[in-house]
């Protein structure tokens, strides 16, 4: 939810999820944040906007956004085996 009004390329995000982890960021949690910046940013869907009907960029906002929130809790969930 942070990461969505933000607008930033996934190489922009890098830094900031790095500085994340070193705060003590889960890696569900960071990851989540990397994905909503990219995918769910405020220019991206304005641009979308004009691209697709309303109704479909509706569906891939949830679509996107459950997404992203179900990748964040597995990885965090799974953070101590993958690390």
């Amino acid at each position: 939810i942070v990461g969505i009004p933000m607008y930033a390329d996934i190489f922009g995000t890098i830094p900031v999820a790095e500085a994340l982890l070193a705060k003590g960021a889960q890696l569900g949690t960071v990851l989540s944040f990397m994905m909503a910046v990219t995918t769910l940013s405020l220019p991206s869907l304005i641009m979308l906007r004009k691209a697709i009907k309303p109704k479909l960029l509706a569906l891939f906002i949830g679509v996107c956004a459950i997404g992203i929130i179900i990748v964040g809790y597995l990885f965090n969930a799974l953070q101590f085996i993958l690390i």
